[in-house]
C-alpha cells in the first residue's frame, strides 16, 4: 500500500480502518505515517494523525520512538487543531520519556492556558500535566490554580475532567 495516497483528502472512518488494518503493528508501516504526520502537506498531517492515534491505541509500543518528534512539532505555529488534539491525545496514555518531561509540560501549561484552546485539547493537556505532577508534585499548585481559575467559564467537558483531576490533585 502507499501509505500517503491512501490517506483520504477527507475524512473517511472507513478508509482510516483500513490504513489502520494495513499497519497491524508493524513499525516500518508506522514509519512510514509517521513521516507523513511530521512532514506531509497540512492536509495529509491532520487525517495522519486521526490515523496514528487510532494504532496508538491498539499498539502504544509503536510511538515510543516519536514522542521527541512529536513533541518539537507542537512548537510550530499555526499548527491545525487535529495535530494537537491526537499528539496530546496520545501523549496523556503513554509514559513520556523523563528528558522530555519539561518541554510536554511547558507545551501543556500553554495550552490549558490559552483561552481560545479547543476543549479537547485543553483537556489532554490537563490530564498530561496531572500525569507528569506524579513526578514533579511542585506541577500540582500551578495545575490546581489553572483549573480552577477557569472552571466557572468553560464547557461541561473541561469542567467534567478538570474536577475529575481536581479531586485527584
Amino acid at each position: 500500500m502507499n501509505i500517503k495516497e491512501a490517506i483520504p483528502e477527507r475524512f473517511s472512518k472507513e478508509k482510516y480502518a483500513v490504513i489502520v488494518d494495513w499497519i497491524d503493528g508493524n513499525p516500518a508501516r508506522f514509519d512510514e505515517l509517521m513521516t507523513i504526520f511530521i512532514e506531509g502537506d497540512s492536509r495529509k498531517n491532520q487525517h495522519s494523525a486521526n490515523i496514528m492515534s487510532h494504532c496508538t491505541d491498539r499498539w502504544s509500543f509503536l510511538i515510543i520512538p516519536y514522542i521527541e518528534k512529536m513533541l518539537l512539532n507542537l512548537k510550530q505555529d499555526n499548527l491545525h487543531d487535529a495535530i494537537k488534539r491526537n499528539t496530546i491525545r496520545v501523549l496523556q496514555t503513554v509514559e513520556i520519556p523523563e528528558e522530555l518531561h519539561g518541554i510536554a509540560a511547558d507545551i501543556c501549561f500553554q495550552y490549558l492556558s490559552n483561552h481560545e484552546e479547543a476543549v479537547a485539547i485543553k483537556a489532554f493537556s490537563m490530564t498530561v500535566l496531572f500525569n507528569l505532577s506524579k513526578h514533579y508534585p511542585e506541577l500540582k499548585t500551578e495545575l490546581k490554580f489553572i483549573l480552577e481559575e477557569q472552571l466557572p467559564y468553560q464547557s461541561p467537558a473541561f469542567k467534567n475532567r478538570a474536577s475529575k483531576i481536581l479531586e485527584r490533585l
